[in-house]
């Protein structure tokens, strides 16, 4: 399961480094590498996800997410998710674009399509850090299903099918978080299968 299994490295990664901080004396090398030892990296697209880098940063080491960060860059969005934030972005990948009618993305990515380009962005990215545990939360919370309001100001319904969390559209499209909790400096990222429509996209 994907967030049991997460649930379970950060608690086997909490107790690791609890003990190598108790150890005792420790060497000035030793305290020089304790800030790399510390940070839990994910995988995703072939390149670690560092939690000390924001969002943009770690994205555009991704293979998976290569149309997404081109995406981003031709929405003029990078300033605003290398921000403060924190965020909630859920991330479509390479693939996710692919499922679209063909020339999609060729067409959102020209200038004169900005506004709809932003518009579609905007509606994978929730104010906040919501992690898994959140989201199961949630989830429980409402009896089977939990709704997000988005930075694009439609909103999402979240539910579980199985292990995953599945994200539902205003049109009904669904998409499925396949890597949970990429934790970043000013949020955190779900991978996600399907890229998701606002409503009147």
């Amino acid at each position: 399961m994907v967030f049991k299994n997460f649930a379970v490295a950060t608690a086997i990664g909490g107790a690791l480094l609890a003990g190598a901080c108790g150890a005792g004396t420790q060497t000035a090398q030793a305290d020089a590498a304790a800030p790399a030892m510390a940070e839990r990296t994910v995988t995703v697209g072939g390149a670690a996800m560092y939690p000390s880098r924001n969002i943009v940063e770690n994205a555009v080491n991704s293979r998976d997410h290569t149309t997404l960060v081109a995406a981003v860059q031709a929405a003029g969005l990078v300033e605003t998710l290398s921000g403060p934030g924190p965020f909630t972005v859920f991330a479509p990948t390479n693939a996710a674009f692919g499922k679209l009618p063909a020339g999609t993305v060729e067409t959102l990515t020209q200038p004169a399509n900005r506004a709809a380009l932003t518009k579609i962005l905007t509606y994978h990215v929730v104010a906040g850090r919501i992690t898994a545990t959140d989201l199961v939360a949630q989830i429980a919370a409402g009896g089977g299903s939990a709704t997000l309001a988005t930075v694009q100001g439609g909103r999402l319904t979240a539910s579980l099918s199985g292990d995953h969390v599945v994200l539902t559209d205003a049109a009904g499209g669904r998409s499925m978080v396949t890597i949970a909790d990429v934790l970043q400096s000013n949020g955190v990222i779900h991978v996600v299968d399907t890229v998701m429509m606002p409503p009147q996209a």
